[in-house]
């Protein structure tokens, strides 16, 4: 057991065990005439979302009972007295799942005082399971990752998005997008921030930046950089918060050019 009294290769697995279960139900899913509501204008929500989100609640109620959950679709559960909460994305990329566009995932994260301990992010499309535990290394499929070693914008590869609100908030990301598509060799846009996590993660991404984000959008996906040897990190250099609401995530090498970059736009 931990100073924290839990299991963290046990609780993992049932991050995983909750995740794969997710993803099972968006594949299952897909290609059904599923029902879609809006939260907003552009904000989609779909009943594989509620579908996904009751499912890997289940899983992590059956482990454990007494922890705190942190969804997105039904928010915060629980008595309060657990000092642990699972933080959950059910369905990130809902607007690329709505369209069939194959960039999405369930995301699953314990955390305890704010610091993540275990996550789990599956990708579904390309049976994807990215996974880590504070001090154990990040893994795909088993198998250990590590952040690529690019180390000067000209070369680097990078992705972000963009908030919901971008017809009304002034912190809309394009004028970031625009200095960041000169400085980079690429930017892309793929619409589900924890893989975009991942694949900092794993090197098909050398950095990702995003403002206007959730805890359940970064949570899973930013211990996975960490523990892969990146850097992760608010957008003013500052630690990471999960409450607050931009990201900034790199190899490491990448990181001080791309708080540069958003300090200049």
């Amino acid at each position: 057991m931990t100073p924290l009294d839990i299991d963290l290769d046990e609780a993992v697995a049932i991050a995983q065990k909750a995740a794969r279960r997710a993803g099972a139900i968006q594949a299952e899913r897909l290609h059904t005439n599923f029902k879609v509501e809006r939260k907003g204008e552009i904000d989609l929500v779909t009943e594989v979302d509620l579908a996904c989100e009751e499912a890997i609640i289940n899983v992590i109620r059956e482990a454990y009972p007494a922890h705190i959950v942190l969804a997105e679709e039904k928010g915060r559960q629980g008595d309060g007295a657990s000092p642990f909460l699972w933080v959950i994305d059910p369905l990130d990329g809902t607007t690329n799942y709505s369209h069939g566009f194959p960039f999405y995932c369930a995301s699953v994260a314990l955390s305890h005082g704010g610091d993540v301990l275990v996550s789990a992010v599956y990708d579904p499309t390309r049976d994807e399971m990215f996974h880590a535990v504070r001090g154990g290394g990040a893994f795909l499929n088993g198998v250990r990752i590590s952040v690529s070693g690019i180390g000067d914008m000209i070369s680097a590869l990078l992705a972000t998005g963009f908030p919901y609100s971008i017809k009304t908030t002034a912190r809309n990301n394009l004028k970031e997008f625009a200095v960041f598509a000169m400085r980079s060799q690429a930017v892309r846009r793929p619409g589900a921030a924890a893989l975009d996590l991942c694949y900092v993660a794993c090197g098909r991404l050398d950095g990702f930046w995003e403002f206007h984000l959730k805890p359940w959008d970064t949570a899973g996906g930013a211990l996975i950089v960490m523990e892969a040897g990146g850097k992760v990190t608010q957008s003013d250099g500052s630690a990471l918060d999960l409450y607050k609401p931009d990201i900034v995530a790199s190899n490491g090498l990448l990181h001080e050019a791309m708080l540069e970059t958003i300090r200049s736009a």
